[in-house]
């Protein structure tokens, strides 16, 4: 078990201290003794609580880890908005990258649970792109959703480098061509397309007046 009595008020405390101090400064860089100062234990009750440093950083991670399905906004809608989300993010006062990718790079140990939590977390948010690709009937939505895992991935490494938030707006962008040359132009409020009609919803036939975008 990598802790107990996770509700209680020491628990908590000693969970937020961690997660303040282990992203703000480091995995590597912060003790356990910083950790109960900073929540007001000692380290018998931090110990008590976290049965190692290690159950602590696998504890902090999973804490992080709050995976939302898509909703039933337009699926392309949904797609873009995560880079936009992603900007602002990165925007934020603090801002130092992904904790995930953070702790892997700094245990730099495949076998630490950190690792796998972080593997588990990617993967879930490379499958959450996925779900949304295949409701716009992509061809292959499992390669262009590891396509668009992959540029939210680089923004958020390329922003830390950079310290500039407008390279989500990039990526957002190259999210877009990827969509578009997809055939993914429109994310369908209410009612889907009448029999017949392309992806567009133009009918076979008729001529379109131009291309159709999907909300951005």
């Amino acid at each position: 078990m990598p802790f107990r009595n996770p509700d209680s008020a020491p628990a908590a405390r000693i969970l937020a201290a961690a997660d303040q101090l282990f992203y703000s400064q480091g995995i590597r860089a912060v003790g356990v003794d910083a950790i109960a100062a900073e929540a007001k234990v000692s380290k018998r009750t931090l110990y008590n609580h976290y049965a190692s440093k290690d159950a602590l950083i696998a504890a902090y991670l999973t804490a992080r880890f709050r995976h939302l399905p898509p909703s039933d906004r337009p699926a392309r809608e949904q797609i873009l908005g995560a880079f936009e989300r992603l900007e602002r993010v990165i925007a934020s006062p603090g801002f130092r990258g992904c904790p995930y990718v953070n702790s892997v790079t700094e245990l730099g140990d495949p076998r630490h649970p950190a690792h796998a939590i972080a593997l588990q977390f990617k993967e879930q948010r490379r499958l959450w792109f996925k779900a949304l690709l295949e409701r716009l009937e992509v061809k292959d939505a499992d390669a262009l959703a590891s396509q668009l895992q992959i540029l939210a991935e680089g923004a958020l490494i390329t922003a830390l480098v950079r310290g500039d938030p407008a390279v989500a707006r990039s990526a957002r962008a190259a999210a877009e061509t990827l969509l578009d040359a997809a055939g993914a132009r429109v994310s369908w409020r209410g009612s889907p397309p009448a029999p017949g009609a392309d992806r567009r919803g133009t009918p076979p036939g008729s001529r379109s007046s131009g291309s159709a975008r999907g909300p951005s």
